[in-house]
């Protein structure tokens, strides 16, 4: 607030791969979100002062990054540009540490493939399911913090993400039984 340039460049070492990993999630297109990553660091360096301090710094960037994705969909749908079929090179932590920490090549094989498919159904998402999804599941983030980011209530936040688990677990079975029926 101070316009301090070192404390602006810590904000943005401290934030921006978690930000880039959110925008890979959200538009499933590296460079887009290489793109959008500087355009939210921009967002917020112009905004800083408008920052209130009731919610947690992180938030309120994921709050921006948020918007910022919704609005880059929007502009991409318009301009006939759907999401790339390329997967990100992203911070895999929150899925990894759910399938195990076993290292045994043929276990590796198995997590690569599945977390793949979890990708992929969470690509099939639309916007909102998406970002809920992955703000809670990915990003581990509370109830509280995801309704700072998206400005709803707690039960509508709870049951859409509700809804967007049971959509998220359907599209995986198909992807399953497809990659099944392919023999891989």
């Amino acid at each position: 607030r101070r316009n301090d340039p070192s404390a602006f460049e810590t904000l943005v070492r401290l934030h921006q791969d978690r930000v880039y990993d959110f925008c890979v999630r959200m538009l499933n297109d590296r460079e887009e979100a290489f793109d959008l990553t500087q355009e939210i660091f921009l967002s917020i360096h112009q905004n800083v002062d408008k920052f209130r301090a009731d919610a947690k710094l992180t938030t309120w960037i994921f709050r921006i990054s948020r918007n910022h994705c919704l609005n880059r969909l929007k502009y991409l749908k318009r301009r006939g540009r759907g999401r790339s079929e390329e997967f990100g090179e992203v911070n895999e932590k929150a899925i990894s540490e759910s399938m195990g920490g076993s290292s045994q090549p043929d276990d590796l094989v198995v997590k690569n493939r599945e977390r793949q498919l979890v990708h992929q159904a969470i690509e099939e998402l639309d916007e909102e399911q998406r970002s809920l999804v992955v703000l809670r599941d990915v990003e581990g983030l509370s109830y509280d913090e995801i309704m700072e980011i998206t400005e709803l209530p707690e039960g509508t936040v709870k049951s859409r993400l509700h809804r967007a688990r049971e959509k998220l677990a359907g599209i995986l079975a198909k992807l399953e039984s497809a990659f099944a029926d392919r023999g891989e």
